[in-house]
């Protein structure tokens, strides 16, 4: 049964209230007791429990954790975990409020919000779950015939021997937006010059095993199962297409956030201090793998999860690395802020491949959908810095630099898009 959103909500003015009292008390290392953080009355969330969706990937882990590690109850609130088959399932299921919550893809929030690959429906992004961690893996076969990079790949497709198939695992969500990214880098058209497909992330080994596809783009653990059960390589990981960029988010209708404002932040909370603690150590990341690995959460052999989780990296070769920027769930809150041109920048991709069929005030759908006033307030209470700029500057292994200044113009300037 859907949740009804028919409590009372609170005014703006006694939210931001209780809002600056709470930081005014982190901020003066002021602990609050367990369970008792919310006694005020005024800030106490609205909801006693909610249902955050996840699908089975390594970076559900800080929702998961938020719950196993009980920082969900220090705020007032308990996480009910729920594991889903799909990302459609995701969608349809926040959409018609079977979930209070999601660990979703960020282009995923803002395609529902503006009505593309799925119904419109006001959605809000109240955090950044991660950052980096995700890879493009080709099968065997297309090391057999050269095909090893972005590079040889392109050669290989230029012959036309035969139709090459790839897979992402949501229409606008971020794998389909880091693999077009690439193959457009390496100019292979995603559209016109080989064909793609979507699948489920705990089904890419399974399909590639069988020939489905002769690669993807996804979420670990996926790409270091298919090296360990010797199917596939990591062409190039996501981390090296763009540095700290951003990937899963806590998502939830616009309805939720403005019924259950209290609720949204203390999920926030929750969820801050479990990001915390799994980067605080190589120790606490380690348990997190052996936690999420079990068949509850992603249903994984521990070691597949834990060797990336920890940074350490093979391609499937022959060569090994330890990966600094390998996946970050808090890196002193900076994966956790909802920069407004992380937003905006699916948006031009949504745009460069017809997926938006025009411009749109980039901005403006960007605050609307990006909680930041939300978030600050939850990052106060944790203690977690936020920074001076809801905007950030990255330069792309293409040398192309996205900082959200002209996002029209950005969108348009790619010499492969769609017509």
């Amino acid at each position: 049964m859907s949740e009804r959103f028919d409590d009372k909500n609170l005014s703006r003015r006694g939210f931001l209230k209780a809002g600056a009292t709470l930081g005014g008390m982190a901020a003066m290392g002021t602990m609050l007791p367990s369970a008792g953080a919310w006694a005020a009355g005024s800030d106490k969330p609205e909801l006693e429990e909610v249902r955050i969706g996840f699908i089975p990937l390594t970076d559900c882990s800080s929702v998961v954790m938020a719950s196993v590690m009980g920082f969900d109850k220090k705020y007032g609130i308990k996480i009910t975990p729920s594991k889903e088959a799909s990302w459609a399932g995701v969608r349809d299921k926040l959409a018609n409020g079977e979930l209070h919550a999601a660990h979703v893809l960020y282009g995923l929030v803002y395609g529902l919000h503006l009505g593309i690959g799925g119904p419109k429906k006001d959605m809000a992004v109240l955090m950044t779950l991660n950052n980096n961690g995700q890879a493009i893996t080709l099968s065997n076969a297309l090391k057999d015939k050269g095909a090893v990079d972005g590079a040889s790949l392109s050669k290989l497709v230029a012959k036309k021997e035969k139709e090459y198939t790839f897979a992402q695992t949501f229409p606008t969500g971020t794998h389909a937006m880091w693999l077009y990214y690439w193959l457009a880098a390496h100019d292979i058209d995603p559209f016109k010059d080989v064909k793609n497909i979507v699948v489920p992330p705990p089904q890419m080994v399974a399909n590639m095993r069988v020939g489905n596809m002769d690669g993807y783009c996804v979420g670990e653990p996926w790409n270091q199962r298919a090296i360990v059960d010797k199917i596939g390589f990591t062409a190039m990981t996501t981390q090296d297409i763009w540095t700290d960029h951003p990937e899963k988010v806590l998502g939830a209708t616009a309805e939720f956030a403005a019924k259950y404002p209290n609720t949204a932040r203390a999920m926030i909370c929750a969820i801050l201090e479990a990001s915390k603690w799994i980067d605080a150590s190589a120790a606490n990341r380690s348990k997190t793998a052996e936690t999420v690995a079990a068949k509850s959460y992603v249903n994984t052999d521990v070691d597949v999860i834990r060797s990336r989780m920890i940074g350490q990296y093979e391609n499937g070769l022959g060569k090994s690395w330890s990966d600094k920027n390998y996946m970050k769930f808090y890196n002193d809150g900076l994966v956790n802020f909802p920069y407004l041109s992380d937003g905006m920048w699916f948006l031009t991709q949504h745009r460069r491949w017809g997926l938006l069929k025009q411009d749109v005030d980039y901005l403006a759908v960007a605050k609307a959908i990006n909680k930041t006033e939300l978030y600050k307030q939850a990052a106060s209470i944790v203690g977690t810095p936020v920074p001076k700029s809801d905007f950030r500057s990255s330069k792309f292994f293409d040398g192309v630099v996205w900082d959200g200044k002209d996002p029209k113009k950005y969108a348009a300037s790619f010499k492969i898009k769609a017509a």
